[in-house]
């Protein structure tokens, strides 16, 4: 443990900001534990971090997710030794070492391999909680998921079949589509036509046209006020990224026409006790092991290499997980 490479910001803006420096190792302190990281997750949340939209003390270490071996643990800690295969859900994670408390830690399945478990965590429980709690997905229900192709969208489309949803997936292009097909797509449609083709493509696909129950959307100001017209009287709205941009200021009252319910969720308050990161890590490695979750890695990079891998998921051109060795 005689160097400890981290990614830090001492101030927002583009890649141009991000600092790959040495830092010393962490000691692991009481409900602690120190790991070794093999692979980092890559996330949008970096850039929201990155960029400023998300406000955050500087100087900050990048990251939110990562996978490892235990090097040592702090005082209290029973359930983690040195030697330990984890994965954890903590900021800093583009480093060497980290040190993490134990309550966002869990043990990687025996048949798991590290890159995925760091590939499938941050997006995996996003998308777990919110079909879960931001609106409980049901049997019957039919559900449209924005940026279907991308890392959260797979895993929605995925979980959402599982749970017995029809799922109307949507993709700038269709090559994306394809790929949101590949992993269970009932219906497809292009957003990239303009507002008025797919929100009426969207509808099309519903029963008498009503609409559908949920909206996952990822994507943000492009889609939101389209997305208000493809829910149903009740439906719900979970908006949950900035792909395209922030959602603008609205006046709340459009809500009513349809009694619409919105909600802007994050992961990390839904899994915020160790009950709930348990239960749900749990919940989501048997989805992986039982086959009906596939974990895709777009690509791996070096971590000399986070820059680029910031501007490809900025790009959205890419689909499934971006990850990042160490």
């Amino acid at each position: 443990m005689t160097t400890n490479r981290a990614v830090q910001i001492f101030k927002h803006g583009g890649v141009e900001v991000l600092q790959l420096n040495q830092i010393p190792v962490p000691t692991p302190g009481p409900g602690e534990v120190l790991i070794k990281t093999a692979y980092a997750g890559v996330n949008y949340v970096d850039v929201y971090y990155r960029t400023g939209l998300y406000p955050i003390a500087l100087p900050f270490n990048l990251g939110s997710e990562g996978a490892g071996i235990v090097e040592s643990v702090g005082a209290g800690v029973t359930k983690f030794k040195p030697g330990d295969h984890v994965v954890h859900m903590s900021t800093g994670a583009y480093a060497d070492f980290i040190a993490v408390p134990q309550k966002i830690v869990a043990h990687v399945p025996e048949d798991f391999s590290l890159e995925v478990a760091a590939a499938i965590l941050v997006q995996g429980l996003t998308a777990l909680t919110m079909l879960r709690e931001s609106y409980e997905v049901k049997k019957g229900d039919t559900i449209l998921v924005h940026a279907a192709a991308g890392g959260t969208g797979l895993i929605l489309v995925q979980l959402a079949k599982a749970l017995g949803a029809t799922v109307i997936a949507t993709a700038s292009s269709q090559e994306k589509l394809d790929i949101a097909k590949a992993h269970g797509a009932d219906y497809l449609v292009n957003y990239s036509h303009g507002e008025e083709q797919w929100v009426n493509e969207v509808l099309a696909h519903t029963k008498d046209g009503e609409g559908v129950e949920a909206v996952y959307d990822g994507v943000g100001k492009a889609t939101f006020d389209g997305g208000l017209k493809v829910l149903k009287r009740k439906g719900t709205f979970v908006s949950f990224g900035n792909a395209s941009g922030a959602v603008d200021p609205f006046k709340i009252n459009r809500l009513g026409e349809k009694n619409i319910k919105l909600l802007r969720p994050r992961v990390f308050a839904y899994v915020y006790t160790q009950e709930e990161f348990e239960y749900y890590s749990n919940e989501l490695f048997k989805y992986v092991k039982a086959g009906q979750l596939k974990v895709n890695i777009h690509k791996t990079y070096a971590l000399e290499d986070l820059s680029q891998a910031h501007r490809d998921i900025e790009g959205r051109g890419t689909t499934g997980k971006l990850v990042i060795k160490l």
